[in-house]
This record gives structure tokens, sequence and C-alpha cells, in this order.
């Protein structure tokens, strides 16, 4: 997606070991415009897959996901890091690491919001490792839900995500895919 490449360029910046900052338009300062072309890409994508919910991790995923689910039409479920004391008691939890975090987190999920019934979209910002997607999968696993596909903003190549992801089965759209991230340099596949 070019609008997304050429904003990348522009304002993203490579700080090394494979962190790629894009917090001024992505993941803490937002580019509204940005997030509805982006969403109405994974909307286009995603239209035949029959989902019912799209399903994100707090806090980076929840504009992509929102912006998608407009499109769609679908609920957002976002996977929480902390469980807040309107969560009932029992919820589905699993671990995953944080590669800009540098530690594990939890990701949290109600019952009352993902369940057997459903078809879930997952979207995410990045796909790196595909950990904190597996992990999200597993949610939607735990709850009974079926997963219908999996989409990220960006994703890194080098760090082999979208070959974790292959025994999901599901379609996997990435709207920018880096290959290399060194110096300042950041190249795009074509």
């Amino acid at each position: 997606m070019q609008i997304l490449k050429d904003r990348i360029l522009r304002d993203g910046q490579n700080l090394g070991g494979g962190i790629l900052k894009v917090d001024g338009f992505i993941n803490h300062q937002v580019d509204p415009a940005l997030m509805d072309a982006c969403g109405k890409e994974f909307a286009e994508q995603f239209k035949d897959v029959g989902a019912t919910k799209v399903l994100t991790a707090e806090i980076s995923g929840i504009a992509p996901a929102v912006s998608t689910a407009l499109h769609l039409g679908l609920p957002v479920v976002y996977a929480r890091k902390t469980k807040p004391i309107t969560m009932p008691d029992q919820v589905f939890l699993t671990l995953a690491p944080s590669h800009t975090k540098g530690r594990t987190v939890e990701l949290i999920v109600s019952p009352e919001y993902l369940t057997a019934k459903e078809k879930v979209l997952i979207i995410d910002d990045f796909l790196a490792s595909g950990a904190t997607i597996l992990g999200l999968a597993r949610l939607a696993q735990t709850a009974g839900a079926r997963i219908v596909g999996i989409g990220a903003l960006v994703e890194k190549t080098f760090e082999k995500g979208r070959e974790a992801l292959q025994p999901l089965g599901v379609p996997v759209v990435s709207l920018v895919a880096i290959t290399r991230m060194e110096g300042k340099t950041i190249e795009f596949k074509e």
C-alpha cells in the first residue's frame, strides 16, 4: 500500500535491532485518514472471509482494527494487558513476548465478547515474529472461535512471522512488507 509505505519512509525511524518507530502516525499519535485508508484496504481484502468480529491487542492494534471493523460493519474486541475489575473472574488469558516492551505481556479477553460462534479476523499493527498474533489466535481458539484471516499494517519479513502463522491455515495480508532494516535504511518488498 503505497500511502503507508510513503509515510513510513517520510516519518518512520529505524531505531536498530529490528525496531521501527512509527508512533507519530500509527501507535501513539494516530493519523485517522491513514488508518481509514488502511481499514478500507483490509476490508476489501477480507470482505469474503465471513468474519463476525475483529480481534486485536491493546494498544497499537486498536486503530487499524477499529477502522477495518468500521468498513466491514463488525464489532472489535481487543485483548487487554491488565484485567479491569469490570471483567468477570473467568477470562481467556495467554502470554506473548513483546519485542518493543522487552518482556512477556498478558493478553486477556472476556468470554462475554469472544464466543464459540465467532469467526474472527485478527488485525494488528505489526507482524514480526508472529508471537502477539499467535497469542490472539490462542485466545480465539480457547473461546472455540474460528480464525478466518490475519492482517498487519507492517510485516517485517526478516523476522519470519508469516512462517509461524502458516499452521493456522488462514489468509495473511500485510499492507507493506519490509525486507531489510540496516543503518537508516528501510527496504520494502515490491
